[in-house]
């Protein structure tokens, strides 16, 4: 979700600069921000490490505790020279001071920083050296300050007024309605520093001043902390690192862009980890920084999903937190409905304009219900606790019962969304900007809309929800594969159209049920599903390398043909990397395995260009164009689902499908041959580790729990 919305910058002097008037009311762009994130903190940057215009701040539970903190030294120029991702909550920078200490044209002093986030902690550590032959006097100055805003006033160009700072212990104190920030000196990290002398502290200005004496080949050293008290509890605290619900996965490949892809992925995921205060030992997967380090249901549901083969205690966290609010009345401020599983929970609304405005816990999903059944399936297929499983099966009828009445409103057999508030979401599908669902020639659709990729999530909701009574010897599964396939005969006669290119299914139908017909990334998410027979897969498998959607980076969410396209729209020509992996996993599961190696290699070629760090969409320009991806300037990086996709990849290209109930895993890796050799661990299947092996020569060696027959197609084990 998406509002369009500026903020003011600001300069590191302290004083705010005015808004290009034709930037006002425009979204902060963030392509060129560095992100520091241990969920619900984070910090943005510029790439320097000075937090000093645009969104730049440190925020902890969507208030920004700092809106700058910059280094300066008077009359001095620093020269940034490159900063340092060491892992998601640290982060090095280092500059040049220009024409200090030099006796050649070499550099001889340098400021290094060093950014650690802790959950409403921020550690800077600062080192100057002189590795001159000169003796060097200084003065470092660390202006810091606040507007304390909430993250909606930021992201909606409202960030609130300055705040004086009050003196606090040698250092900086700032308050509001129970909300503390502290900004004080610390000692170093380095063992056997001596602590730097105290700082002058100069609440007025908002700085900290240290004078410096370097001789020689020395080197100063000291540090800050910026801690955040609040009075309000937290709804979704920090998770710990030390327990992390899920294996490490380690992998050595042909293409080290996926080594590294991988490695950065799991730790930003890491980083994104909540968990419930209601139930702490519950956790899940916040959507992404700096927008969204919340709980939103869809998100976390796929997130979870993609992180399968990691182990299941992810899921199974996911599900509970979900189903612990999971809808009981209907409420149509909220869009709340029995049975119906929520979008997303804030501390407080959203009211970033006179029009939008949503509430602190929102309904407004069409496809989080169906998608928490999907999930529960497939964590009990993966090896979840059978009970666990099924003290969450009243939750499943809920669900599937929401499905059947307020998911299909108007009888039809089909699952269709509207706001009837007028305040909330236009679009209710994953695609939920104002503008995503549009015809070919660039019209937008009229709601009640119902759009195809929701139907193929309700089929399969209702056949795994089948599977999962059924297992477990509860009543209902006839009735929910009579109307899964009363659905798939609906879709069949209501979605499929026609262009010089041959039949394909509409994005959705409309208010008056007409196929709007554009060619969309759609496509990927009714592959593997079951609603699409072996003709129908075979159309879009082709459809999907074409290259109107294929952009040699990933999938075009809409087709260069449409009047609409752009390559900077957010879903009309765009490329999201979730959205490329469901496509990759869905065309593995309908036996389209060369399919969907390429696409899947060329959104691992695509991680090149973001340095590891797979951004929530970028720009969707041909890989013949450029020799990278363009960013997409106001994308969420990192962001859960985009950094979950590397897994989903993994396990579609290898052809992964547990069925720990039946006792058996199947592997069909032909589609990681062009990843030979390929030695992938820390899986889990079953509660016990999983290992795959793929040799060059093609032979394969699956190591996984003694109680699971293999069945390896496509090499030798």
């Amino acid at each position: 979700m998406r509002t369009v919305i500026k903020a003011a910058q600001e300069h590191p002097t302290g004083t705010a600069s005015l808004p290009h008037p034709r930037t006002e009311g425009l979204q902060p762009f963030l392509h060129d921000t560095c992100t520091t994130v241990h969920a619900p903190s984070l910090v943005l940057s510029r790439p320097d490490g000075d937090l000093s215009e645009g969104a730049d701040g440190f925020y902890h539970g969507d208030r920004r505790a700092l809106s700058a903190l910059t280094v300066d030294v008077p009359d001095v120029p620093l020269a940034p020279v490159g900063h340092d991702l060491w892992s998601a909550d640290r982060t090095s920078f280092r500059a040049i001071l220009r024409g200090v200490g030099e006796h050649t044209a070499d550099p001889a002093v340098s400021l290094h920083r060093v950014r650690t986030l802790a959950p409403g902690r921020l550690r800077e550590e600062l080192e100057v050296s002189n590795a001159g032959l000169r003796h060097v006097r200084l003065r470092l100055v660390l202006t810091a300050r606040t507007d304390l805003a909430r993250m909606a006033e930021v992201k909606a160009g409202r960030p609130g007024r300055p705040r004086a700072a009050e003196p606090c212990e040698d250092g900086l104190a700032w308050a509001e309605e129970g909300l503390r920030v502290t900004l004080r000196p610390a000692a170093p990290a380095s063992p056997g520093d001596a602590p730097a002398p105290a700082p002058g502290a100069d609440p007025g200005a908002g700085t900290l001043t240290w004078a410096l004496d370097l001789p020689p080949g020395t080197t100063w050293r000291a540090a800050v902390v910026c801690e955040v008290s609040d009075s309000e509890p937290e709804q979704f605290p920090a998770a710990g690192r030390e327990t992390l619900p899920w294996s490490p996965p380690v992998v050595r490949s042909a293409d080290q862009r996926l080594d590294h892809l991988v490695r950065r992925s799991a730790d930003d995921l890491a980083g994104l980890l909540l968990r419930d205060a209601e139930e702490p030992s519950d956790t899940f997967l916040a959507a992404g920084s700096p927008w969204f380090l919340t709980l939103f249901g869809r998100d976390a549901l796929w997130s979870a999903r993609m992180l399968l083969p990691l182990g299941t205690d992810l899921a199974a966290g996911t599900l509970r937190t979900l189903a612990r609010r999971q809808g009981t009345r209907s409420d149509p401020e909220t869009d709340e409905q029995p049975g119906k599983i929520l979008h997303e929970v804030r501390r407080e609304g959203q009211t970033p304009t006179g029009t939008f405005a949503l509430p602190p816990v929102y309904y407004g999903t069409v496809d989080a219900t169906p998608l928490w059944v999907i999930l529960l399936h497939d964590a009990w297929r993966w090896g979840m606790d059978p009970r666990e499983v099924e003290a969450l099966l009243p939750h499943a009828e809920a669900a599937l019962d929401w499905l059947a009445t307020h998911g299909d409103a108007d009888g039809d057999g089909l699952l269709e969304y509207i706001d009837t508030t007028g305040r909330g979401l236009a679009n209710q599908g994953w695609k939920d900007s104002g503008d995503s669902i549009r015809w070919r020639d660039g019209r937008l659709a009229e709601a009640p809309i119902a759009l195809c990729e929701v139907q193929a999530y309700a089929y399969e909701a209702a056949r795994d929800g089948a599977a999962l009574l059924r297992a477990f010897g509860r009543p209902g599964a006839e009735r929910w594969e009579e109307w899964a396939e009363r659905l798939r005969a609906r879709f069949r006669e209501s979605f499929w159209v026609s262009d010089a290119r041959g039949r394909y299914p509409a994005v959705a139908l409309d208010a008056h049920k007409r196929p709007v017909d554009s060619v969309t990334s759609g496509f990927g998410h009714l592959l593997g599903t079951g609603l699409l027979d072996p003709e129908e897969s075979a159309l879009l498998a082709a459809r999907l390398t074409a290259p109107d959607l294929d952009s040699g980076f990933g999938l075009r969410t809409l087709s260069t043909g449409s009047a609409g396209f752009n390559p900077f729209g957010y879903h009309i020509g765009s490329v999201w990397p979730h959205d490329t992996a469901i496509a990759v996993h869905g065309l593995a599961r309908a036996g389209f395995p060369d399919e969907a190696a390429r696409l899947a290699h060329g959104l691992i070629a695509a991680s090149e260009g973001f340095a590891g760090r797979l951004p929530e969409l970028f720009a969707g320009h041909s890989a013949e164009e450029a020799t990278r991806p363009l960013p997409y300037p106001a994308s969420c990086r990192p962001q859960s689902w985009a950094a979950a996709a590397p897994f989903l990849l993994l396990a579609a290209t290898l052809g992964l499908d547990p069925d720990v109930p039946g006792g058996t895993l199947t592997v069909s890796p032909r589609g990681a041959r062009a990843l030979a050799p390929l030695d992938l661990s820390g899986l889990r299947v079953a509660g016990g580790p999983l290992a795959v092996r793929l040799g060059a020569g093609g032979e394969v060696r699956v190591e996984a729990p003694d109680h699971l027959t293999v069945r390896l197609t496509g090499g030798a084990a």
